[in-house]
């Protein structure tokens, strides 16, 4: 038998606005199993994030998204806060989700005391655990968020995230506000914690090599829909869609001699611009 999907979205459909607004999310479908990442891509303004803060509950939505076989639409409030505890997320900029008057080590232990995952008396050692489990050292929990770099930073997030045991990390851009260097060592941290805790991850991004580095299964959104949906060597392989075509025609090659030639965009590909006439 095959087991259950860890989480399964179906016709997704969220609105900005009121009335006859159009949607930022329209239709969209995908499952997630344990352990397993899937990447959602596309361009700013696809409706990658709505579709992660519909997840996470922190907006009404239309069709279903069901985590661990629970309806989310229909569980009582307090039964989501106790889901919300297995829903962990990573954004992209990190120094922006810390408090700058709190120690990191006291930030780490907020959610597993909330949660009531450890006593008050075992927390500084389980800090002092999830920080070098993530590349950093236990001493570092009396710091302040501005003493660290931005890839310490998003160390920080993903320690804190860990501390409540999740099932599932929604990561937003994670890597795009760092530089090259440290995206590498932050993806390599992701992957190892995948592979040891058996973590899925919904991972958005824009770069497609990141996505592809990263994804089992991928989906292309434009639109606020989703075009082309696949495993990753499917996706990049051989993309069916023309916008996923043009996604990947516009990635630079590092060599000059090696470069795609000009982007053959579809004329009948709708720009975002004219969104509103052409869906009017």
């Amino acid at each position: 038998m095959t087991p259950s999907p860890l989480l399964e979205i179906s016709d997704l459909t969220v609105r900005y606005g009121t009335g006859n607004a159009k949607p930022a999310v329209n239709k969209v479908s995908l499952s997630l199993a344990a352990g397993e990442t899937v990447g959602l891509v596309g361009e700013s303004g696809s409706g990658k994030s709505t579709v992660a803060r519909a997840v996470l509950g922190l907006m009404p939505f239309e069709g279903t998204i069901t985590y661990q076989g629970e309806n989310l639409a229909e569980v009582t409030p307090t039964r989501m806060r106790a889901i919300r505890s297995d829903l962990q997320m990573i954004f992209q900029d990190p120094y922006a989700t810390l408090d700058p008057r709190m120690t990191v080590g006291r930030q780490i232990a907020e959610p597993m005391l909330v949660h009531k995952i450890v006593p008050r008396s075992g927390a500084a050692a389980r800090v002092g655990e999830l920080l070098e489990q993530v590349g950093l050292s236990a001493e570092m929990a009396g710091r302040y968020p501005h003493e660290f770099s931005g890839g310490q930073r998003q160390r920080i997030a993903i320690a804190r995230a860990l501390g409540v045991s999740p099932s599932l990390i929604v990561c937003d851009e994670p890597t795009s506000a760092l530089d090259v260097s440290v995206q590498a060592q932050v993806l390599e941290l992701l992957q190892e914690l995948q592979r040891t805790q058996g973590i899925a991850y919904l991972f958005i991004a824009h770069n497609l090599g990141v996505v592809r580095a990263m994804s089992h299964r991928v989906a292309v959104m434009y639109l606020g829909e989703i075009v082309e949906y696949g495993t990753s060597d499917e996706v990049f392989g051989n993309p069916q869609h023309p916008y996923t075509r043009a996604l990947i025609e516009a990635v630079l090659e590092p060599d000059p001699a090696s470069r795609h030639r000009p982007l053959s965009i579809d004329p009948d590909l709708t720009s975002p611009i004219n969104v509103t006439r052409s869906r009017a």
